[in-house]
């Protein structure tokens, strides 16, 4: 079965040069991990949902922050075997530091019988292109150059 996600990458232009903002993964399992941990903000569709609606509630529980269009899609990109991500872009501006991911609950450690609360996002940030495609979650890096496509910016 195929699972639909939708996320939303918003970018800014700083200095002539574009940055898009990515949200590292919470929990314990990626507390070390750089590389491969970040991600942009998305997440599941409901039933019957709206794929825009979906990756604009999304990045609001996953930012704590509303974000506006107008909205540019760059398409559907698959992130595994199972899983698809539909993903818009919107320009705009973000305050790392007023980051408000919503929670989840996990036993940890493992086996212990204790349940402990973790951000979904634990921290946020602004990256070039060339900076942030190995910091992406494995599949969300062609997300990246479709969005430098539709800006007409050079490709990496």
């Amino acid at each position: 079965m195929m699972l639909s996600s939708s996320g939303i990458l918003l970018y800014r232009r700083m200095a002539g040069s574009v940055e898009v903002l990515l949200l590292h993964h919470g929990g314990p399992f990626w507390a070390r991990k750089d590389e491969g941990a970040w991600t942009i903000p998305k997440g599941l569709q409901e039933p019957g949902e709206d794929p825009l609606a979906a990756a604009r509630r999304e990045f609001e529980e996953e930012t704590g922050h509303a974000v506006e269009g107008p909205f540019m899609e760059l398409g559907t990109f698959r992130q595994n075997a199972s899983k698809t991500v539909a993903v818009w872009a919107a320009e705009g501006a973000f305050d790392v530091a007023d980051l408000k991911s919503n929670m989840f609950e996990l036993e940890w450690p493992p086996r212990s019988g204790r349940r402990q609360q973790f951000p979904e996002a634990d921290r946020a940030g602004w990256f070039s292109p060339e900076a942030a495609i190995p910091k992406l979650a494995k599949g969300q890096a062609p997300i990246i150059g479709a969005l430098l496509e539709r800006l007409g910016e050079k490709p990496i």
